[in-house]
C-alpha cells in the first residue's frame, strides 16, 4: 500500500475520515488540508460533526476509517506493513502536546490558581523546570490580558476571563497546531469580542488553527479558508469571500440566510 500523498506545506491533512457513534454515523468521508500559518473556519448546523472532526484531530476520538496527519505525523496509529495498529497512550498524549485544544467549556481546574493552570501541563507532560513554566506562563497571561490574574482561581474570572486562561493553557505547550472548539459559545454576548480579539491576534502571529464557530464575522475577517459541514459531510470550502458572500451550493446559501 502506497503512502498517501501529502500536499505541500500542510499541516493537517484529513483524508477519507468517517466516524460512528453506533448506529449513528456523524462523518462520512471527510477530506480537509490546512497548509501551515492558515486559519481554517468549520462552520455548520448542529448535528454536522464539526466538533467530531477536531476531536479526532487529535485522536479524542478514533476514526473509524480514514488517515488524519499533523505535521506530517500520523494522528494516534502507526504504520505495520500494509495495517495501521494504535499508539500506545503515552505516545498518543505526546502527539497532543503538539496539538493544542480549547474547549468551549474551559476546561480549567478549578482547584489551581490561573497561573498553576498553565504550569501543570509543561512541567508534567514536557518535564520542563517550574522556573522556566512561570516565566512562561506569566507571559502568556500578560499576552492575554490577565498578567493581574496570576494567583486567582478559575471561579474568581468571567467566562471570557476563563477562556483567555485556557488559551494561554493551550499556548504554554508551544503547540504546532491549535484547534477551538466553539470557544465562545459558552459565553454571554459582551464577552465574545475580548476572546476572538486573542484569537485574531494568534491569527496575525501566523498560529496555524482550525476554528469551529458560529461567527460569521470572525470568520470574514480571520479564516484564510471558510469550510462549510453539514450531515458529516464538507459541503464546500474556499476563501471567506466565496464560501460566505457567493456559496455555491444550495444547503450553504440556506445555512447563512438563517445566520446572517
Amino acid at each position: 500500500m502506497s503512502a498517501p500523498t501529502i500536499p505541500a506545506s500542510a499541516m493537517v491533512d484529513i483524508k477519507s475520515v468517517y466516524k460512528s457513534f453506533g448506529s449513528l454515523e456523524v462523518l462520512k468521508g471527510v477530506d480537509l488540508a490546512v497548509r501551515t500559518g492558515e486559519v481554517a473556519v468549520i462552520l455548520g448546523p448542529s448535528g454536522s460533526g464539526k466538533s467530531t472532526l477536531l476531536r479526532t484531530i487529535n485522536h479524542l476520538e478514533k476514526v473509524d476509517r480514514g488517515r488524519i496527519r499533523v505535521d506530517g505525523s500520523l494522528i494516534g496509529y502507526r504504520r505495520s506493513g500494509d495495517r495501521l495498529r494504535e499508539l500506545p497512550e503515552r505516545e498518543i498524549l505526546k502527539q497532543r502536546t503538539r496539538i493544542g485544544f480549547v474547549f468551549q467549556n474551559f476546561n480549567l481546574f478549578p482547584h489551581l490558581t490561573v497561573l498553576d493552570n498553565i504550569v501543570e501541563a509543561p512541567v508534567s507532560a514536557l518535564k520542563r523546570p517550574r522556573k522556566d513554566a512561570v516565566e512562561t506562563a506569566r507571559g502568556l497571561l500578560d499576552r492575554v490580558g490577565l498578567a493581574d490574574k496570576a494567583d486567582a482561581y478559575p471561579k474568581q474570572l468571567s467566562g471570557g476571563q476563563q477562556q483567555r486562561v485556557a488559551i494561554a493553557r493551550a499556548l504554554a505547550l508551544e503547540p504546532r497546531l491549535l484547534l477551538f472548539d466553539e470557544p465562545t459559545s459558552a459565553l454571554d454576548p459582551e464577552l465574545v469580542g475580548e476572546v476572538l480579539d486573542v484569537i485574531k491576534d494568534l491569527a496575525h502571529r501566523g498560529t496555524t488553527m482550525i476554528v469551529v464557530t458560529h461567527e460569521i464575522g470572525f470568520a470574514r475577517e480571520v479564516a484564510d479558508t471558510v469550510v462549510f459541514m453539514d450531515d458529516g459531510r464538507v459541503v464546500e470550502q474556499g476563501a471567506p469571500g466565496d464560501v460566505l458572500d457567493r456559496p455555491r451550493h444550495e444547503r450553504t446559501r440556506t445555512f447563512l440566510s438563517k445566520v446572517l
